[in-house]
């Protein structure tokens, strides 16, 4: 990646150079480099790799694979993805800017969502149905849905890129993916990867660009069966829109502005440890970040100078380097977005405890301060809306109604974290939180067997877990007259 290469896209098990002949430039955002450039698709392109996806979800050699076969093949597609761990965490890094010890993290994590999924391909299986005639065989099947479009972000485009495809596969399905603008290359060598491990050519599609050009075109394709989409409340809700009107369905994961509730009965240390990584890891970039933190007035200013310290030595720099702690933003409007917010914020009347600039990194790329907001409260616009950045807000509370009312008084519902000693408690508020995910005394945890929904205006649908499958999947019911005696005129009266 340190030199400039040019990256097509991957359709049928193939380089494809763009229709329209175009390209366009990814930047390391810690430097500034240009990385290479990726074709410029739009709807040409797109209507080659569904063609290319449906072909093969229509040939026998796919269609009739037995589904043990296919949980060879992610096993296989895991492994080939952990013998290729260290290039694809250096290549994300510089791509998006998360730290490589991080991605080096998830990198030895991400196979096991094959794995999983490996093991899950034949396990997928309708039921047996009793009925009133002991005649009639009721039976239900699972089948793939067809072509799956799966649209994903630049925060973590490996990771949920895979949260997609490897359950996508599993059912049986073909896909078509469309990443982010700002991070291409991991993506691309991940279809790479599956055509490697056996995946028939055209199994899994890469068509590279921008979203009102590729991804709006693949949205429309009329042979399309789902489409799976991770990114921004805004263009979620468009993309609902247009699936429903024409009747196939969508999995949506999209915003949040979760709140991290610090209980006075709570080891602080660890609750101070685990408000910075709700916020602070990945720069903030992402959707689960624990951007609002509301802390019990007894414990306030002890967890506040205890996030605040560790905040101000929080090492900004080279994400390539091991000591660094906090990478760049992803790209250039990103870091604008957050300096924005931070702006505003001190319009509405916040205190910038510290933090608040943006930073070159000492690299001339595009670094934000971690930053630490108080003096807020939830009719704020820096605490109702999602900034995407290392922004935190912290506010007092006084009684367990009060902060329950407060963390729900939001239009985002994907994720809420706990931290009490108090086991009633605990079990109290994971009830009342109105959240897809909560987390006591721990933060960010997650797994591919874990079922993940957001409420609200935080999603549709599930991702992760057996139940992912119902999403990749229809279901159909077969009934059977077993019986050789003629069948009844339905006009004639029975005694």
């Amino acid at each position: 990646m340190s030199d400039l290469t040019t990256l097509q896209h991957f359709i049928g098990g193939t380089w494809v150079e763009p229709a329209s002949g175009e390209y366009f430039e990814s930047t390391n955002p810690a430097t500034l480099e240009v990385l290479y450039r990726a074709a410029r698709g739009n709807a040409a392109d797109i209507e080659k790799a569904v063609a290319a996806a449906r072909k093969v979800f229509e040939d026998p050699r796919w269609r009739d694979l037995s589904q043990t076969r296919r949980g060879h093949l992610l096993r296989r597609l895991g492994d080939l993805i952990a013998e290729n761990a260290e290039d694809l965490a250096r290549m994300e890094t510089q791509d998006n800017g998360k730290l490589l010890r991080e991605m080096r993290g998830q990198l030895a994590a991400l196979p096991e969502y094959y794995y999983y999924y490996a093991g899950l391909a034949d396990k997928i299986h309708g039921d047996f149905i009793p009925t009133s005639d002991r005649q009639v065989l009721n039976y239900t099947a699972r089948e793939p849905l067809g072509v799956v479009g799966a649209i994903t972000p630049w925060n973590s485009p490996l990771t949920l890129t895979s949260s997609k495809l490897a359950p996508a596969l599993c059912a049986g399905n073909t896909v078509v993916i469309k990443p982010s603008e700002y991070t291409s290359a991991t993506v691309l060598k991940l279809a790479e990867l599956a055509l490697e491990a056996g995946f028939p050519s055209g199994a899994v599609n890469v068509v590279t660009g921008f979203g009102a050009e590729a991804g709006q075109a693949l949205v429309d394709h009329r042979d399309l069966a789902k489409i799976s989409f991770t990114g921004s409340t805004a263009t979620g809700a468009r993309i609902a829109a247009a699936t429903a009107s024409r009747f196939i369905g969508s999995t949506l994961e999209l915003g949040g502005k979760s709140p991290n509730i610090v209980f006075e009965d709570a080891n602080l240390p660890n609750a101070a440890m685990g408000v910075v990584a709700g916020i602070f890891a990945a720069a903030g970039q992402t959707c689960i970040a624990g951007s609002r933190v509301f802390a019990h007035r007894s414990v306030y200013d002890e967890l506040l100078e205890r996030v605040s310290e560790r905040a101000r030595t929080i090492r900004i720099g080279d994400p390539m380097d091991e000591k660094t702690e906090l990478g760049p933003l992803a790209f250039e409007g990103q870091r604008d977005k957050v300096a924005g917010y931070v702006d505003l914020g001190r319009g509405e009347g916040a205190r910038v405890l510290t933090g608040g600039r943006a930073t070159d990194g000492g690299l001339g790329g595009w670094f934000y301060e971690p930053t630490v907001l108080v003096d807020v409260d939830n009719s704020m616009r820096v605490v109702r809306e999602e900034i995407f950045g290392p922004v935190l807000a912290v506010m007092p509370f006084d009684t367990e109604e009060e902060v329950v009312r407060l963390a729900n008084d939001t239009e985002y519902g994907l994720a809420a974290g706990v931290w009490t000693t108090n086991l009633a408690r605990a079990h109290r508020m994971a009830a009342r939180l109105d959240a897809g995910t909560v987390w006591v005394n721990t933060y960010r945890a997650m797994s591919p067997m874990s079922p993940r929904q957001g409420f609200k205006t935080s999603g549709v649908g599930v991702e992760h877990g057996t139940e992912t499958i119902l999403e990749y999947t229809r279901l159909k019911s077969v009934w059977i007259n077993t019986s050789e005696e003629p069948v009844a005129d339905p006009f004639t009266m029975r005694s």
